[in-house]
């Protein structure tokens, strides 16, 4: 049955953000200083990884770099559609009104803690594929491996920022869930080279989650999501970038 695979990948979140929360109650402040770090650089190694690949080519006895100018023009005018349309202003109010409902408006990582968890867990190659393949085929397999390293990250993000970054599981739930339903519409757009430009594009959104993390740097991440559908336009452009 098609969707199983993001309700798996919710109910993973769920579960590690519940688990973060148990035994983030029993960590001290420098404990969790820690594991705010330990979450940055893994955060940044899984951009990192995903960027490689495409930016450097092995050609003859060299290395060769590519993507500059998708890079480039994605992030540019993506995160300038993004600023207009003030994305993260507005996913930091739905996470201010999570907070009031679900009673944690003392908690002040919560917001920072549903917005970092929530890029984290839904930006990715994974997070699109796995979903068009559930829709398509029934088969969930990439968001059941997708689920475990979510399950993982969330429980330590909970751990270090709190409850917030348990709530991630709203905007995967959404997301997948909307792109499974639609997948029949959308497949037809995911070609190869759409994948691989999603992959780096998401990547270094991914890398720019870690830097947040790391060096605790403002980079509005959300209002560069727009680079993602940028990317999926530019491979239907007929040129290679």
């Amino acid at each position: 049955m098609a969707g199983i695979g993001t309700i798996i990948n919710t109910g993973c979140i769920i579960v590690g953000g519940l688990c973060g929360v148990l035994f983030g109650n029993l960590l001290k402040e420098h404990h969790q200083e820690t594991l705010i770090m330990a979450s940055g650089v893994s955060v940044l190694f899984i951009g990192i990884a995903g960027t490689m690949p495409y930016m450097l080519d092995i050609a003859g006895k060299g290395v060769v770099g590519g993507g500059t100018l998708l890079m480039v023009g994605c992030l540019s005018l993506g995160g300038l559609l993004g600023e207009i349309l003030a994305i993260e202003r507005r996913i930091e109010e739905f996470g201010e009104w999570l907070k009031a409902k679900t009673g944690n408006a003392k908690d002040n990582n919560f917001v920072r803690g549903f917005v970092t968890a929530s890029l984290t867990v839904c930006i990715g190659a994974m997070a699109i594929v796995g979903a068009i393949q559930d829709g398509m085929t029934g088969d969930w397999s990439i968001l059941a491996a997708k689920s475990i390293l979510d399950l993982i990250i969330i429980m330590v993000m909970t751990c270090a920022m709190g409850k917030g970054c348990m709530f991630s599981a709203i905007p995967v739930f959404l997301f997948e869930g909307a792109i499974t339903f639609l997948a029949v519409l959308v497949e037809p757009f995911m070609t190869e080279t759409a994948l691989n430009y999603i992959s780096f594009i998401g990547s270094i959104l991914i890398f720019c989650v870690g830097v947040n993390l790391v060096w605790n740097r403002g980079i509005r991440v959300a209002n560069m999501l727009p680079s993602l559908a940028l990317a999926i336009m530019a491979a239907l452009l007929p040129v290679e970038f």
